[in-house]
């Protein structure tokens, strides 16, 4: 949670900072979509890799390595030297780090809590996650900024660095991963993560519909600070404001995410989160109104976290435990590509039809996610994890 607040000012600074080098919307956009090509290039090793080393340790190093490129990278905003091609390269550096650092996160996690735990487990660590970084860390960014450009970097440089410490302490025993077949190579491991995955109906519909909320949101939030500053002339502290209704939703999102699940299924409640989510971006993109932004990031956010928390969880819960760091890496991997590619859209759609196209684009990729998730919500999809009451809930009916 600490990297994660530190994750939030960065995030929010470098598109701000980004406006301050530019004012070409697919120049800053591309700040953000080189945020995630690493996962494109380096996903699936990340995964592959996770599954072969100690998590803990491989979490505490990526860490102190991300927490010495950002303070780099602060020195020289500091020094007036801050230019689009060096948010390129920080951006792409910290995304390559982060495909190993969150795959073995994601794979410690099932080894730490039973299964018919995760859901809970998961929603209350992505709260936290929120409440660090988005509550929190979001509205100090115009303050930061004040005092300095470089200075919401040092302070992410910061957390890095103290939750690499942190993860480095605990002391817990590391998941068994069991060996592995003699000559197994890493291009055959990621392959068979990736057969897996597609070979689970459930999983790999929801990979799809989670790729194409990531080309939605891509589009969104590379273009969200000229819609903010722009289209609606809210100026830093607009900008500020709906970064914080985003956050503020995703925590409330993270109490009902589990409640939701139990009374309909996970897959359902994808869907549900899916079709709020729809309507949430018609508003941001057709009401010219701060109010109207205010509260389309909020149910957007909340509904957001919904369906982290249900992906996630399924994710975790139908990967067998020797598998799920290349499953997870395959998932990522696959459905996080949309994300670049919607930044590159988002960033055209400003330009030629207007600052608040991205957020209508967005609303239409949503809808189309929650339509190829239909299939995935039949009552005969089968359970892998029996214990867990909420994976097939109201199946029976």
């Amino acid at each position: 949670m600490v990297s994660r607040f530190g994750d939030a000012l960065r995030n929010a600074a470098l598109p701000l900072l980004a406006v301050r080098l530019s004012a070409e919307p697919l120049v800053i956009a591309s700040v953000t979509a080189c945020g995630y090509v690493p996962w494109l290039l380096f996903g699936l090793l990340g995964g592959a890799v996770a599954d072969r080393v100690d998590q803990r340790r491989a979490m505490w190093v990526v860490d102190t390595v991300r927490g010495l490129l950002v303070a780099a990278f602060a020195l020289a905003v500091g020094l007036g030297h801050a230019s689009i091609p060096l948010l390129l390269a920080l951006a792409f550096a910290l995304t390559t780090l982060q495909t190993l650092f969150d795959n073995a996160s994601t794979a410690l996690l099932p080894a730490l809590v039973d299964r018919a735990a995760l859901g809970g487990a998961n929603a209350r660590l992505m709260t936290g996650q929120q409440i660090a970084g988005g509550l929190i860390a979001a509205p100090l960014v115009p303050l930061l900024l004040t005092a300095g450009a470089c200075t919401p970097f040092v302070a992410d440089a910061g957390t890095f660095l103290v939750a690499a410490a942190l993860v480095a302490s605990l002391r817990i025993r590391p998941p068994q991963s069991g060996p592995r077949p003699a000559g197994s190579t890493l291009r055959a491991e990621i392959g068979a993560g990736l057969r897996a995955l597609w070979g689970d109906r459930t999983l790999r519909a929801t990979c799809l519909a989670t790729l194409l909320c990531n080309i939605g949101m891509g589009a969104l939030i590379a273009t969200l600070a000229l819609h903010v500053t722009r289209w609606l002339d809210a100026g830093d502290t607009g900008y500020a404001a709906a970064m914080t209704a985003y956050s503020a939703g995703s925590i409330s999102g993270g109490f009902i995410a589990q409640r939701l699940a139990r009374r309909t299924g996970r897959v359902r409640a994808l869907l549900v989160a899916g079709s709020v989510q729809t309507g949430s971006l018609l508003l941001v993109g057709s009401v010219r109104d701060l109010s109207a932004l205010v509260v389309g990031m909020l149910l957007l956010g909340a509904m957001n976290m919904v369906w982290n928390v249900n992906q996630v969880t399924l994710m975790q819960q139908r990967s067998p435990a020797s598998m799920t760091g290349r499953i997870a890496a395959a998932f990522r991997t696959a459905s996080t590509s949309g994300a670049p590619l919607g930044a590159i859209l988002g960033g055209a759609a400003a330009r030629l039809y207007g600052l608040n196209a991205p957020a209508l684009l967005a609303a239409v990729l949503f809808a189309l996610a929650v339509t190829s998730l239909i299939p995935a919500g039949k009552p005969d999809v089968r359970a892998v994890a029996p214990d867990d009451d909420v994976m097939t809930a109201r199946a029976a009916r």
